[in-house]
Parts: structure tokens; sequence; C-alpha cells
């Protein structure tokens, strides 16, 4: 480290006129989370001055010129935004205005209205709010449903929207899966159903609210934090995302409302005269096979954003303001409520029969497992509403009801349990 801030240090002057410049290049070319003047200040500059002098270790002359002016951080924050040190002007000036930059770390001792141990409330201004996740990976459990549904309550009382979004290294990994794990060897069938039908109505609630709601997701965003991201009014995602529909994966299907959504996609994609099974076999490949985005853009492709009218953002850090100027969009022009559907087109048994004879034959040619073949299934017979003998109309309830009771049988079955304990003990995915 000491050789870090030596070589950086003398490099001010020569390559950059400012440690701020060093400090964005090597977190936008190299992926550091801080830059070396960044750590440098949590060190303690005046200490890591000592330690390099007593190591007789150089470094630019210009740090000391810094002290000298009692100046003793590379950064500061002020009213109107982040500050860096200029050593030319031997001054901190602004390099991130407050109006363009939001850093929810700055705002949370001043602006935190609510919190527990999952999640906070912040205020953002402007009558928006801000549902900052904090768990472990950003999982969701009963701490951020709780603040999911008290942020939205806070925001349709007194505020005008709220932006689902955080600052940490990775916007969301999906639910609890150790939660779900206990609970199915506890055979606690009804504490699942409880926690499956909370999940549902926290990503209705999305859906639902009197107020805008735009989620701002970057890096990983699996799972729960994908079905969030499904409901929301828009989605404002920085370009590097990782997103995915993944519960297949660990032998459960997507039920916090994501199978019904895609079900509801798919219905809406239908074209008078197009071959239906076909658009039901692109949208069921995406949920079996797991896929999950390289980049924000793909998601696109994908069906998980929708074009025209989720945006993505070139600069992460730029991510929550950006979430915040949709939601005051949203706001001005005068945002309306959706209602629940109850028009959502499925195919019932034709559905159901292409999608069962497809993982029939794969599972004959040995490409599938035999639990595979259930899971593709239970997929399948949400998808398709039932085996309904013909294609029909149904709510967004009923579909809700077949993705619950699909996802409780999925956890009473000893191989499904198997691929959750290989996730939560190697991390790696289980193909038995």
């Amino acid at each position: 480290m000491l050789n870090l801030f030596h070589y950086a240090s003398l490099r001010v002057g020569e390559i950059s006129d400012s440690p701020a410049t060093i400090d964005s290049a090597l977190k936008a070319g190299f992926g550091w989370e801080l830059g070396p003047f960044e750590m440098w200040d949590i060190l303690g500059v005046k200490t890591i001055c000592e330690l390099l002098q007593s190591k007789k270790i150089t470094y630019g002359k210009w740090v000391d010129d810094m002290l000298a002016s009692g100046i003793n951080t590379f950064y500061s924050l002020r009213a109107d935004g982040q500050c860096a040190y200029m050593p030319e002007s031997k001054t901190q000036q602004i390099i991130k205005s407050k109006q363009n930059h939001i850093t929810l770390n700055y705002l949370r001792p001043s602006k935190k209205i609510w919190g527990n141990a999952g999640c906070s409330i912040i205020d953002l201004g402007n009558d928006v709010l801000c549902c900052e996740f904090h768990s472990k990976m950003n999982t969701v459990g009963s701490e951020i449903l709780q603040g999911v549904a008290k942020a939205i309550e806070l925001a349709e009382k007194d505020f005008g929207g709220l932006v689902i979004g955080n600052q940490g290294t990775n916007f969301c990994a999906g639910a609890n899966l150790a939660l779900v794990y206990m609970l199915a060897i506890e055979q606690d069938w009804d504490e699942i159903a409880l926690a499956v039908r909370a999940f549902q109505q926290m990503t209705m609630r999305i859906r639902y609210s009197s107020i805008p709601v735009v989620v701002a997701p970057f890096a990983l965003n699996l799972g729960g934090g994908c079905e969030m991201s499904l409901h929301a009014d828009k989605v404002v995602a920085a370009a590097e995302t990782y997103t995915g529909l993944v519960e297949v994966g660990v032998g459960l299907i997507p039920a916090g409302a994501g199978t019904k959504e895609f079900a509801l996609r798919l219905s809406d994609s239908f074209i008078d005269g197009d071959i239906e099974i076909n658009n039901l076999k692109e949208r069921f490949m995406t949920i079996a096979m797991a896929k999950v985005s390289t980049s924000a853009h793909e998601a696109f492709d994908l069906g998980l954003y929708r074009p025209g009218q989720d945006e993505i953002v070139i600069n992460k850090e730029l991510l929550i303001s950006e979430a915040k100027r949709a939601v005051l969009e949203l706001m001005n022009e005068g945002y309306k409520p959706l209602t629940p559907r109850k028009d959502i087109r499925v195919l019932g048994k034709q559905g159901l029969g292409a999608i069962t004879a497809a993982a029939g034959n794969m599972r004959a040619g040995n490409y599938i497992s035999d639990h595979d073949q259930l899971i593709s299934e239970k997929l399948a017979y949400v998808l398709c509403g039932g085996d309904l003998s013909s294609p029909s109309l149904v709510s967004e309830n009923y579909l809700l009801e077949l993705e619950k009771e699909a996802f409780l049988s999925l956890c009473g079955t000893r191989k499904t349990l198997e691929r959750i304990k290989s996730i939560l003990t190697t991390g790696k995915p289980l193909r038995n």
C-alpha cells in the first residue's frame, strides 16, 4: 500500500492535475472500488505520511503543502457537493455537485426517516424517497419486505414517488435461500406459503401503488431483485447489470410474481396471426435455463426490460440521481395508478402439451435430469395458466396462486433441497 501511495502521489502534476482523476481512472479502468487517494484518506493522510517518512519512501511534495495549508483530507463534503484537493490552486473544489450526484452515505445521517436491519428509507428531496437495502449481499428477507412496504406507505401518504436502489456492491442477490431451506427442512409449509405470499404482495404493491416507483439495479440483480424490477413503473439500470430469474438453478421457480409477470408479458406479446407457441417457448426458456443478462442491454433481449420505457445509465455514480429524475418526470406527467389485470391470455393444455413434450424429448436424450423435467413441467403449468381445456383469459391473482402452489410443491422434494444446500454450502449449482 505504501508503494502504491508513493507512486500515485508522484504522478499528480505529471499525468494529472488532481488526485481525484487518478482515483476515477483506476476505478473505471481497473474496477477498483476505491482509488489510492480515497484509501489514503480512510487510513489518515498525516498518519500515512509519517509512516512513509519512517520507511524512507518518497511521496509528492504537494501532499505536505496540502497538510501545511490546514487541509487534512484529499476529499471533503460541503453543502453543495463533494470536493477534492487541487494542488495547483491549493484549495478543495467541487467535483460532484449535490444536484447531479446523490451519495446515500452522505444523506443517510440527516435524511433517514425510517429503518431496520435490512434497509433504510431516505428522503432524497423534491418529494422523492429512496428505499435502500443493506442486508448481506442485499438478499431479500423479512426486513426488506417490511421496508419496501413501509417506503410505499410513507410515499403515498406524505411524498410523491419512490426510488428503490442502493450504492452497495450489488443491487440484490435474490431472496434469502437459507430461510427457505430451514423452513422446508422443518416442513413448515404454512410459513413458506406466508413468505411467498408476502413477497408477492410486495412486488404487486410496487406495481399498483398510487405513486410512481422506479427501481435502479446494477451489478448482480438476481431472482427476487429481478422480480422487483419487473414490477416497477420504470427501470433505470446501470449498463453493467447482470440480471435474471435464476430460481430454476436451485430447483424452484420464480414465486415473487416473476412467473406471473412473464405470463402477462407473454400475453401482451401475442399478435394476431403469430404462432403463439413460439413466443411461449422463448419466454419459457429464459426462466428454465436461468438466463442472466451480461449487460443491461441484453436484459431487453431477454424480455426483462421494456424497450422505450426502461433506461440505461452508463455512469453508475449517477444511477440514484437519474432514478430520482425519472420519478419526478412520472410525477410531473400526472401519474395514474394501474389497475390489476384480468385479461391475461394463457394457452392452457395447448401450450402445456408442447412444453411437456419438449421436456420429455430432452429427458429421453439425457440432456436434462428427471428433476429438471419436473421443474420444467411446474414452470410450464404456471405460464400456461394450468390445464385449461382451451386458451383463456385469467387474472393476475389466479396466476399468483398457481405460482405459489408450484413453489411449495418443489420445496417438498428432496432433490430441490439438495440443490439449495449445494448453493448455500459451496456456492455451486448442483445438477441432480
